[in-house]
């Protein structure tokens, strides 16, 4: 699908849908999951060749970063959260050609209907090629903080369920809940994949960033230029800080996980406890209606009349004794 835009008055106009050629007066194509016959229709409008769905996915800078007939191709990895809020990452990419933008793309980042909207009404920035580039990635920049303090915000919360020290009114610690371990190890990972894809997808804009840099500093200083390269840089520290704050969640994800799992491995400990301490009880019991139960001629206590008492309570007795020593060590 082709999605044409131009401008006027400083504000962003759609254009009806391309069946031949780019008309005049666009400034930016957005080419979502494009067909065969629309690549051509770009390529012959705008006289470039427009990268396939697998030479997106390349990694090499040398084929994400590149100029080429006239035109600078730029690609990162934007992220976007999909179906049953799984982090989807796809490739972006970016072509300048003189004033024009073209993106394309074959997933949906929000950042785009977003900017889109907003764009539609009168903007203090240049409405041009460049101008809409950086206002883009200003858009996906601003995304991408909210998703990281999404992350944040379910990570603090999980970490509360992990450490639950609530204390009541008088001081005392109130009761713990049972945790499901099993879902708040799901939680976690689940984060923990988003997050790292999220530091990921801000190195790659970084990346691009630095190039776009490169590239207006050799272009001609003209007043819209100057504004652009000043708001690349701001790009570039908005980016680095949420790298860096990505650095930050993914610790915090691992200590969690570690403490979440160090969790499970004390409540399997416990539960062997139980048992060693139940089979331990039982033993001394087991060993008297042992000796009791042995069919030997000669046992005197079989024919005595408080024989069958004496040894209920001398296994009574034999099973106590150990539950007391158990419970006065604090192993209970």
């Amino acid at each position: 699908m082709l999605s044409a835009y131009g401008t006027d008055k400083g504000c962003l106009t759609g254009f009806p849908a391309i069946t031949d050629a780019v008309p005049e007066g666009v400034v930016w194509i957005d080419m979502v999951e494009p067909t065969f016959d629309e690549e051509k229709i770009v390529e012959a409008s705008l006289r470039i060749d427009i990268p396939t769905r697998e030479e997106l996915a390349e990694i090499e800078a040398s084929s994400r970063l590149y100029q080429e007939d006239g035109a600078a191709f730029m690609t990162a990895n934007l992220i976007r959260r999909g179906e049953n809020d799984r982090p989807e990452s796809s490739p972006v990419t970016f072509i300048i050609k003189g004033n024009q933008l073209v993106t394309i793309r074959y997933h949906h980042p929000q950042a785009f209907p977003v900017y889109v909207h907003r764009a539609m009404k009168p903007q203090s920035t240049a409405m041009t090629g460049w101008g809409i580039f950086v206002s883009l990635l200003e858009a996906v920049v601003d995304r991408a903080a909210d998703h990281l303090e999404r992350v944040g915000l379910i990570v603090d919360e999980t970490s509360r369920k992990t450490f639950n020290n609530s204390r009541t009114p008088s001081g005392r610690r109130a009761r713990k809940k049972p945790l499901n371990l099993s879902d708040l190890l799901e939680k976690i990972g689940e984060e923990g994949d988003f997050n790292s894809k999220m530091r990921e997808s801000l190195v790659s804009i970084g990346r691009m960033v630095a190039f776009m840099q490169a590239i207006v500093d050799q272009t001609r200083q003209t007043k819209d230029m100057k504004d652009n390269r000043a708001r690349i840089k701001v790009l570039q520290r908005d980016i680095q800080s949420l790298t860096d704050h990505a650095s930050f969640l993914s610790g915090k994800i691992s200590f969690l996980l570690d403490a979440v799992l160090g969790m499970s491995t004390i409540e399997q400990n416990g539960i062997i406890k139980i048992f060693s301490v139940a089979a331990v009880v039982f033993l001394p019991p087991t060993l008297v209606a042992s000796i009791y139960g042995m069919n030997f001629k000669f046992m005197p206590e079989l024919d005595w009349v408080y024989g069958y008492p004496m040894a209920l309570g001398l296994m009574v007795l034999s099973a106590l004794l150990p539950w007391l020593y158990f419970k006065q060590k604090g192993w209970l």
